[in-house]
């Protein structure tokens, strides 16, 4: 593996001329708002008691659609109200898992929620319950191109919505207090998305981000996710318009536009998955404080599992503990 992108001071100038459609703000708005619609009252279920120190709620929620939409939700055992608590969402085809497998913020002091991502969970890690009863055209293996005739019916719409939702559904609960998101790769797109579509929360943490700038990344990395599209369209070459129309209403750089909480990013400069130029597409159009940590020798690992002692340096700063 090499250098795959620009040199770093290129990186930190890189502003593609990307313009979000005209009705981009309009369509999230009545999709957030038919989402919203059909919510119903959460299930809070206690779970794992074995973690004597940590209380586990295993938390089910309205998503799009008005689906269900399951989650952990981990807390430092009498920890009491008003917690400040991360959000986190997952990598590509991988689940919500077990609780035990997400106790580091924890660790930490702070509350934890994961959501498990609908449709996914069988490709790695431990698995995922959420479903996703949504049918969809033609595709091609994996998520990336399920739905690509519209934006109305693209995957992405309805994972999106659900992170919304569960950051909406725990901001009304009693022992959840200030809000952040992160997440790695398909999360750290996820995390930027709701960080530009939900309000209040406090912070973001994409790392190495997935679902930016999404025409260079088709055309200029050849790893799935990217490349399922990329293959999708040499199946179907006269789409091509309309395939970018669809993906410019769930690219990470529109939505970074419209996101106001300080951010912290991190990136491989190696990373052959989501490009660096991606990355700073979103980075750099970010409206609202912002710092990134480039990693010059890592690949889509970013920063691994050391990156997070930054992330907790950076949220303790913000929510002034």
């Amino acid at each position: 593996m090499a250098l795959v992108d620009l040199p770093l001071p290129a990186l930190h100038e890189y502003q593609p001329q990307l313009s979000a459609p005209g009705d981009f703000d309009t369509f999230w708005h009545n999709t957030l708002t038919e989402a919203r619609e059909s919510a119903w009252t959460p299930e809070l279920r206690p779970a794992m008691p074995e973690l004597r120190e940590v209380e586990v709620i295993d938390l089910r929620y309205a998503g799009f659609g008005g689906h269900p939409i399951a989650a952990w939700l981990l807390r430092p055992r009498g920890a009491g109200d008003d917690l400040p608590t991360v959000v986190g969402f997952n990598g590509y085809g991988g689940g919500r898992g077990l609780p035990h497998e997400h106790l580091a913020w924890v660790a930490a002091g702070y509350g934890y929620a994961f959501m498990d991502t609908r449709g996914q969970g069988a490709w790695w890690g431990s698995g995922g319950v959420t479903a996703d009863p949504v049918g969809h055209g033609a595709s091609g293996p994996g998520f990336a191109t399920r739905g690509l005739e519209s934006p109305d019916s693209y995957y992405y719409r309805r994972v999106y919505t659900d992170a919304v939702r569960l950051i909406e559904t725990l901001s009304e609960l009693p022992e959840v207090g200030p809000l952040a998101v992160t997440g790695v790769s398909q999360g750290g797109g996820i995390s930027i998305a709701a960080a530009g579509l939900a309000s209040g929360l406090v912070a973001a943490m994409p790392d190495v981000p997935f679902g930016s700038h999404w025409r260079r990344s088709v055309e200029s990395s050849d790893e799935d996710p990217y490349a399922e599209v990329k293959r999708y369209l040499a199946v179907h070459p006269g789409r091509v318009d309309q395939v970018f129309n669809t993906l410019s209403y769930f690219d990470a750089v529109h939505f970074a536009a419209r996101a106001t909480a300080p951010a912290l990013f991190s990136v491989g400069l190696m990373d052959s998955v989501c490009l660096p130029s991606s990355v700073f597409a979103a980075f750099n159009n970010w409206a609202g404080p912002h710092q990134i940590e480039p990693y010059p020798f890592a690949g889509h690992e970013g920063g691994g599992p050391g990156h997070f002692l930054k992330q907790l340096g950076f949220l303790d700063k913000v929510v002034g503990r």
